[in-house]
């Protein structure tokens, strides 16, 4: 499966380099390694729980297939080009951490809002750099971790659904997660009248056409696959899905199966503290160097903050909570958390 990171905050940015390369089981460190709290056990000194088919199991997957990262900035704005955070791309098919690019970048990179994304290709899908996350339209950026089931037999039905405009405009590959995207974004411009997706939409109208999208996908199969020869009942759909203006954040964990779980989602409202090298706590000892200790800030100044991500960037549980089955995490421009369940149509 994919992975990816998300931050936001209204107040407080973070080093790119302090979140996606330093610490211990950072994004570019999740390539071949995984830390699953609260749904594999990951003590090595228990045997009797830590088995080597969990280990097995969450070490499985080999996210080599490309990194993709969109960090919000304000540059448009100071230059008269834009009225708010906007973000910059920068895709490579490549592990990260041997990209001197990505190091250089990380190093000297800070933000309030940030999408990464290591991916794992499933399918037939192309390995190039239009098929790697985030997918970006105009200040709206979105990624997944997940798949759509049997989506080559849907995919006409999903690209008739995008609008003309949004698909020709901004469907450059050939990933289900890209066609996902337009369908929500078309959405979002029937309701806003903006095709551009240049403002800053309500995360709550975004959240309602996210959920449209997703509804109408499991139409789409309910009505395509039995007839191409699927049985019931029908495979499911995995859906871990994030969207962000570069100011709000909204994230869910979705799979539509009585009982299987859907990809490890969690997130944190004070990881960003210990993720901070300007600030006591970092897991690898990472301050800043011209500083002695007793100088660096005091955690209470921290800003608020939201973390979602695939797996924790920290070997310390406290910081990080798994966000339930077929739910939503989001926050608006206010940073006011919310938990919700997802409403879609099964």
């Amino acid at each position: 499966m994919c992975r990816w990171f998300s931050y936001i905050s209204n107040t407080e940015t973070c080093l790119l380099e302090d979140v996606l390369i330093v610490p211990a089981h950072a994004l570019s460190k999740q390539v071949e390694n995984h830390y699953l709290p609260k749904l594999l056990h990951h003590d090595p000194n228990d045997p009797l729980h830590t088995t080597k088919a969990e280990i097995a199991l969450r070490n499985k997957f080999f996210n080599a297939d490309g990194l993709g990262v969109a960090w919000y900035g304000t540059t448009a704005l100071e230059f008269g080009d834009a009225d708010g955070p906007r973000p910059t791309l920068y895709k490579i098919v490549k592990q990260p951490l041997l990209d001197p690019n990505f190091h250089s970048i990380c190093a000297n990179t800070s933000t309030r809002a940030l999408f990464a994304h290591i991916r794992f290709a499933s399918g037939s899908t192309a390995i190039t750099e239009t098929n790697n996350h985030p997918f970006v339209l105009g200040r709206w950026s979105f990624m997944h971790n997940g798949s759509i089931a049997e989506f080559q037999k849907i995919k006409k039905l999903m690209s008739l659904e995008a609008s003309d405009k949004i698909f020709e405009d901004f469907v450059k590959g050939t990933t289900d997660s890209e066609y996902l995207a337009a369908i929500v974004f078309s959405y979002v411009a029937q309701e806003t009248g903006d095709w551009g997706l240049e403002e800053d939409h309500d995360v709550v109208l975004v959240k309602k056409c996210v959920e449209r999208a997703i509804s109408k996908v499991i139409e789409f199969q309910k009505s395509v696959l039995p007839q191409r020869g699927i049985p019931l009942p029908l495979p499911p759909n995995s859906l871990n899905l994030a969207l962000t203006s570069g100011t709000q954040l909204l994230t869910c964990r979705f799979r539509n199966h009585p009982t299987e779980q859907p990809p490890s989602l969690y997130y944190s409202t004070t990881a960003g503290v210990v993720l901070n090298r300007k600030y006591p706590g970092h897991p690898d000892g990472k301050h800043l160097e011209s500083l002695g200790k007793g100088e660096l800030k005091d955690p209470e100044e921290h800003g608020s903050h939201l973390i979602v991500a695939s797996e924790p960037s920290t070997y310390d549980e406290k910081h990080w909570e798994l966000i339930g089955k077929n739910e939503w995490v989001y926050v608006g421009v206010d940073m006011e958390l919310k938990k919700e369940p997802m409403n879609i149509v099964l």
